[in-house]
């Protein structure tokens, strides 16, 4: 169903299908009994099943292996192309096919444009 679908669009299905209760197992308060990267999978999981109009990912694939944050990435791009997506990043590699990047530098914008613009522009 929604839930499945959703899971395997943020890489969460395959680690969720190895649990002993799949789909019905409890997660721990704090998330202690899975790691920083599923927790991640499973909170934009949980955001695609909600499907919202704009979606906010704040600093969400920093724990993400990079092949696991790229296969991500183009399954999100492709599920989100109908919303506003506000992705908040330390990594490059997370941002760099995103319409719009905007460049802070201690709270300053320093930079607004695709990468290949800021490439150009930004130091």
């Amino acid at each position: 169903g929604e839930i499945e679908y959703s899971a395997k669009i943020a890489q969460a299905y395959d680690f969720i299908s190895r649990k002993p209760k799949k789909f019905d197992e409890l997660i721990s308060e704090g998330g202690s009994n899975v790691s920083g990267g599923q927790k991640q999978r499973l909170s934009i999981a949980r955001a695609l099943v909600r499907k919202p109009e704009i979606y906010i990912f704040d600093d969400s694939f920093s724990a993400l292996d990079f092949k696991t944050d790229a296969v991500l990435r183009k399954r999100l791009k492709s599920e989100t192309k109908n919303s506003v997506v506000l992705i908040v990043a330390q990594r490059i590699g997370s941002i760099m096919d995103a319409d719009k990047i905007i460049v802070l530098n201690e709270g300053e914008v320093v930079g607004i444009g695709t990468h290949k613009d800021l490439l150009k522009t930004c130091e």
